[in-house]
């Protein structure tokens, strides 16, 4: 069994900053990648920001130079370091890991995804 566990949302005011970790634990074998999405009531999901198994990152185009995303690779956390927030960063935010649950899958590039139940980060003044 895999769990993956979100901590740190809360209220913060507009121009505040809040600071987000996922820790995955149990039988992974590997992790390829990790993610922060986010879902506001009546919007779709999005993803906020990415980082590969090689560093690699990515973010979406509203948080660029507000966000960083970092990976302890050896701790299988990831954080999500969230600067001059805005009411429009207000969501749900969910992490998501991608990796292989044995060596077999590894070999066989058999991926697996796995996902946190979320934390809720609030920016209102």
């Amino acid at each position: 069994q895999v769990q993956v566990v979100e901590s740190g949302g809360g209220l913060v005011q507009p121009g505040g900053s809040l600071a987000l970790s996922c820790v995955a634990s149990g039988s992974i074998y590997s992790i390829n990648s990790m993610a922060w999405y986010r879902q506001a009531p009546g919007k779709q999901r999005e993803l906020v920001a990415h980082i590969t198994n090689s560093g690699t990152t990515n973010f979406t185009d509203s948080v660029k130079g507000r966000f960083t995303i970092s990976r302890d690779s050896a701790q299988n956390t990831v954080y999500l370091q969230m600067n001059s927030l805005k009411p429009e960063d207000t969501a749900a935010y969910y992490c998501r890991i991608t990796g292989y649950a044995s060596l077999y899958d590894r070999r066989k590039k058999r991926g697996s995804d796995y996902w946190g139940q979320g934390t809720q980060v609030t920016v209102s003044s």
